[in-house]
């Protein structure tokens, strides 16, 4: 359509100033929605942005906040001043055609936009150093407890230096109290790709770069089941490569630990299903304390049967579950990296019994 003169002109502008505000009605609602998930969390959802339960998250939360707080109301500003120039200046039956007359040149206006959004942005920005610096420069504690996370293609692997020993896919911390904080700072390495570390409930995203270690650190403030996800695109399975951390209060923490620390069973019943373990090489991918299998390939399987999970968080432990993912992994988890081994039904149904021992 072609529009000529000052009407078509008019309804060209009314059209514009139209679509501007059905989107900041869109926008507006997509702020409320946030704002009334903040004011009204589900604690019971494990990956909840809203429901912050550690320093990190909660310092994150707090600034998103202010950041919300500030958009809002330039968005009220700017939709209601929209909104009153669409119905001041709409269309009218009296209209001679001709345009208003046009200003220009206003010094007060020049400064005030100039002005106010410079202030705006250096308000946010030293508000955002500040978290920044609060969380990335944060103290370590002499009593705070070290994990090396490792991030593979595609599962997690978790490095206790302090007790000298090393799990998978489930990170068990303790309970940080407030007046007396315990929290667990992570170093973060990769063993092949780009890795993204991320539970929205108790931090934010932290990167894993091959060859760059990274840090990050958590003080969960309630015990419970946190969820999470690698926030990087690390391949065919990077949906699945999900994060469990267990936050325990101190006590059941430390029984934790002395669990992990003793070697794994010997159990002579499965004497087969072990043989097998080495036969098939399995014991060059994976360790298992108290034998020769020190792999570092594949997990550590220790204490596999201790775990609520196997595959990295998508499957329960069972042993179905183990049988299905020893058989064929690829088949349960696409681009997974466990090559499949050839063993007849008797074999399987042994190495799976000698793994069910390993808790």
């Amino acid at each position: 359509m072609i529009l000529s003169g000052g009407r078509g002109l008019r309804t060209f502008r009314l059209a514009v100033a139209v679509r501007s505000a059905w989107r900041a009605c869109a926008l507006t609602l997509l702020c409320a929605s946030a704002s009334f998930a903040a004011v009204n969390p589900a604690p019971l959802s494990p990956t909840n942005i809203f429901a912050p339960e550690s320093t990190p998250a909660r310092s994150i939360f707090r600034i998103s906040g202010f950041v919300l707080e500030i958009t809002g109301a330039i968005f009220v500003v700017v939709f209601s001043l929209l909104a009153y120039a669409v119905f001041k200046f709409r269309e009218r039956k009296d209209d001679d055609g001709h345009e208003p007359p046009q200003v220009y040149g206003s010094n007060q206006m020049e400064l005030a936009w100039t002005v106010l959004p410079v202030l705006i942005v250096v308000v946010l920005f030293l508000s955002t150093a500040q978290v920044i610096h609060r969380v990335q420069d944060a103290r370590e504690p002499a009593d705070a407890v070290q994990v090396t996370a490792v991030g593979h293609q595609f599962w997690w692997s978790y490095e206790y230096p302090q007790y000298h020993f090393s799990t998978a896919n489930e990170l068990h911390v303790p309970v940080s109290d407030a007046s007396d904080p315990t929290p667990t700072y992570l170093r973060l390495l990769s063993a092949d790709v780009d890795h993204s570390f991320w539970v929205p409930r108790l931090a934010g995203k932290t990167d894993l770069i091959p060859n760059h270690p990274n840090t990050t650190w958590i003080d969960p403030h309630q015990v419970g089941l946190y969820l999470g996800q690698c926030a990087q695109f690390c391949g065919t399975s990077h949906a699945n490569m999900l994060l469990r951390v267990y936050v325990q209060t101190p006590d059941d923490f430390q029984r934790w630990v002395h669990a992990q620390e003793q070697p794994a069973v010997n159990d002579p019943s499965v004497v087969l299903g072990r043989t097998l373990f080495v036969t098939k090489a399995c014991f060059a991918c994976h360790t298992i304390r108290g034998t020769i299998a020190a792999g570092k390939v594949g997990p550590d399987l220790t204490h596999l049967m201790s775990r609520d999970t196997i595959a990295s968080g998508i499957l329960p432990n069972t042993p179905e579950n183990l049988r299905r993912w020893i058989r064929d992994p690829a088949a349960v988890k696409e681009g997974a990296l466990m090559p499949k081994v050839d063993m007849t039904d008797e074999q399987l149904n042994q190495i799976t019994a000698y793994l069910e021992t390993l808790k």
